[in-house]
């Protein structure tokens, strides 16, 4: 009994995550951006240890990873999906969109799809055991509830902000399966060197997480991605 319960803990851990994110998801739908980046944050936390746990319990199982990436899929894909459905209604669109206005907030849900498709392509990818190719998912639900949270009003208030939120939202469906090695937070020591690019961003994320608060994990994750960017070509110049 005992040894089934240690067995079902990193699952257990997992459907906690993919709770969260249903809960996430009803109030994205809702238009709760801030309970919902909560949310997230719940799941992104029981995310990290749900890994965690089945490395120290030695109990991983193809189960659990099929498991994780159903999680991740609604947590991560689903719930910003639903955040940037419910921020579309409503926006300014061009002109000659304005026929099809009402049908352009269901093209969120595209970036439930592509992060399905990150999600599986990072479980037969062999090259991502030390850093990821392509934007994680979690990454990316935290840029959007981030945003929305920070700048729902200035975004509806842009003559074009609705276009300029579809587009965003392309470029966040690119950077999800993009072939562009991005840096993970995993240390071997804890040195300086071969550390380097991981103790610049950490520091440099603190401070705007105080200035900004939950609305600066929005910069965060795009400092994420640029400077993974230049990282990757200052070592394909050297």
């Amino acid at each position: 009994m005992a040894n089934f319960i240690i067995r079902s803990i990193p699952n257990t851990l997992t459907s906690c995550n993919l709770i969260s994110g249903c809960i996430a998801t009803s109030f994205g739908l809702a238009g709760d951006v801030k309970m919902a980046l909560l949310w997230i944050i719940v799941g992104a936390v029981f995310d990290f240890f749900d890994g965690m746990s089945a490395r120290l319990l030695h109990v991983s199982s193809p189960l659990g990873l099929q498991l994780d990436s159903l999680a991740d899929d609604i947590t991560f894909g689903f719930a910003p999906a639903s955040l940037v459905y419910s921020q579309l209604y409503g926006m300014h669109f061009p002109e000659w969109m304005e026929p099809i206005a009402d049908y352009l907030p269901y093209a969120a849900f595209i970036m439930a799809a592509f992060s399905a498709l990150r999600l599986a392509k990072f479980n037969l990818d062999e090259r991502q055991s030390m850093g990821f190719i392509g934007l994680p998912t979690p990454a990316n639900a935290l840029f959007w509830g981030a945003l929305l949270l920070g700048a729902d009003t200035w975004l509806t208030e842009m003559p074009y902000g609705g276009l300029l939120l579809l587009a965003m939202v392309g470029v966040s469906c690119w950077l999800l399966i993009a072939e562009i090695p991005m840096f993970a937070l995993k240390f071997k020591h804890w040195g300086w060197k071969g550390n380097e690019v991981k103790y610049v961003f950490l520091l440099s994320a603190i401070p705007l997480l105080g200035i900004f608060r939950f609305s600066g994990l929005a910069i965060i994750i795009a400092w994420y991605v640029v400077l993974s960017i230049l990282v990757n070509r200052r070592n394909k110049s050297l």
